[in-house]
């Protein structure tokens, strides 16, 4: 798909460009400056400037940097089915630079092949289920094999033009509804990973399952920090301060070193009430550290065959693949919806190459031992900062490199310091919900079930699945069966099959 014509506006249906602090750039750029870059990336075309893609990069980073230290701490702590860990001995170090490399390279060949301002890592729930259900069925290399097998078929998907054409399939509102699911995940995400929120310790007897810091009440300095971040990020952005994002995430940062250097909290793990949640911040006894690529190559592509049958590896990659499918098709529509970005159809420019340079991130991290890497949807933190090109996407890419050699200076910080930024950007995506028509059932219904689903199930996959159920049923008892598109039939179905994954998993094996 070619980029959008030049000086098309993004249409009604889609939310304005909130994030330009001050007059809009000329969209040709000052006489005399249009740079080489500025033409290759279409940076004043797109209404930003080059100190916009710049800083949008890096608050996206840092957004997305604690995946550095969460994969390592998802993979290392699991054994396959002989036992071992995953890159032996030295795994977390492995696993934690193996993680920077591909979500660096991949990152990059985001920017320079799509020009959108998406940035790529490894995936959680994917490499949780990885580690949780697959490794324990073969050996690490058997199941890294899956993911490369999954990543290609995808690939395939996408060359032939069935993955976008999936994508056009869609209406519009219920991809609005996308958008709006997904920004309510992710401000849901900020608050239960700053302890703000936290599910109720007895949740199998409780009323609720979740709730109000420990107890119902908030408890701990971290949660503390994590309110004046959050207080700090509005304060900034509602005054229209340049570098809200990136500031507030800095000023936190700071904070809690030295809330930490006078209470000495340590970890939630430790501390589980009043711990800093995944990186303890304080200043690191060495800034650089030597990289270590034992998982790189660690894959056997057809080895799970072997080990567990072909219906149950069959079975197993069509889970991981629908994932996957529909994950970085909701991301890059709600990447695309923020940053104005997207036609009349609702249709991200580029389209194509974004969902190519994703299926093969998922095989790079397969082959790289380190679990699928898909589109990350905190990519809207930098488009918040007014990030609109790929420029935005080589600066992350180029910082998750330079992380393989500065891991203990990402460790710095906290989640408490980065998430408030998520929580903002949450509310920015949930203005889109305006758009929907909440008088046609016929749509409104599914838009519902898409938005909710998501933060309820922690799964953008799911909210997808219901909303095009849901849709579809809708549809055929009204009597407009024919009001839904072929390609939506055959989704619906391949949900249906993915809901009930594990009933068919036990009556094949």
């Amino acid at each position: 798909m070619t980029d959008q014509p030049r000086g098309q506006r993004p249409t009604k249906t889609h939310a304005p460009d909130r994030t330009k602090n001050g007059p809009t750039p000329s969209r040709h750029g000052p006489r005399g400056q249009a740079s080489g870059l500025d033409r290759f990336f279409k940076i004043s075309e797109r209404g930003s400037t080059l100190e916009r893609e710049l800083r949008g990069g890096l608050v996206t980073f840092f957004t997305m940097a604690y995946i550095i230290v969460l994969n390592p701490i998802i993979l290392s702590g699991s054994t396959d089915v002989d036992g071992a860990h995953l890159g032996g001995v030295n795994g977390f170090t492995a696993i934690a630079a193996g993680t920077s490399l591909v979500a660096g390279v991949m990152t990059i060949l985001m920017g320079l092949v799509a020009n959108y301002p998406l940035a790529l890592a490894t995936g959680l729930g994917l490499n949780a289920f990885l580690a949780v259900s697959v490794a324990a069925q073969m050996t690490w290399a058997d199941a890294m094999g899956l993911i490369v097998l999954e990543g290609l078929v995808i690939l395939v998907l996408v060359l032939t033009g069935f993955r976008e054409a999936v994508f056009r399939a869609v209406p519009q509102q219920l991809k609005l509804a996308i958008s709006v699911g997904i920004g309510l995940f992710i401000a849901f995400i900020g608050f239960v990973d700053a302890g703000f929120v936290r599910r109720v310790p007895d949740a199998a007897h409780s009323t609720v399952p979740v709730g109000l810091g420990t107890g119902f009440y908030l408890q701990g300095w971290p949660v503390v920090v994590f309110v004046f971040g959050l207080a700090l990020v509005i304060t900034l952005w509602v005054k229209r301060v340049r570098g809200a994002i990136l500031i507030s995430i800095l000023a936190t940062t700071i904070l809690a070193i030295i809330v930490e250097s006078i209470g000495h909290l340590g970890s939630v793990v430790d501390n589980p009430t009043g711990g800093w949640g995944l990186n303890v911040p304080k200043w690191p006894s060495k800034i650089v550290d030597t990289p270590n690529f034992d998982t790189l190559g660690h894959f056997s592509l057809l080895g799970s065959f072997q080990s567990v049958g072909i219906v149950t590896a069959l079975l197993l990659v069509f889970t991981l693949m629908l994932a996957d499918f529909f994950d970085t098709m909701g991301t890059m529509t709600a990447i695309g919806a923020e940053a104005g970005l997207l036609d009349e159809h609702g249709t991200p420019p580029n389209t194509l190459r974004i969902l190519a340079v994703d299926s093969l991130a998922a095989s790079a991290g397969g082959a790289a031992g380190v679990s699928s890497n898909t589109s990350y949807i905190e990519s809207a933190s930098g488009v918040g900062e007014g990030a609109r090109t790929g420029l935005a996407s080589i600066v992350t890419g180029l910082l998750f490199l330079g992380s393989i050699f500065l891991a203990p200076l990402v460790s710095v910080i906290p989640s408490e310091a980065a998430v408030p930024a998520l929580i903002l950007v949450g509310f920015l995506m949930m203005q889109q919900v305006r758009e929907i028509s909440w008088v046609d059932l016929d749509i409104a219904i599914p838009a519902f079930l898409t938005i909710i689903l998501m933060p309820f199930t922690y799964s953008i996959s799911v909210g997808i699945g219901a909303g095009f159920l849901s849709y579809a049923l809708i549809k055929t008892v009204k009597g407009k069966a024919t009001q839904v598109h072929p390609l939506l039939w055959v989704v619906a179905v391949l949900f249906l099959v993915y809901f009930a994954i594990h009933p068919i998993t036990q009556l094949f094996t």
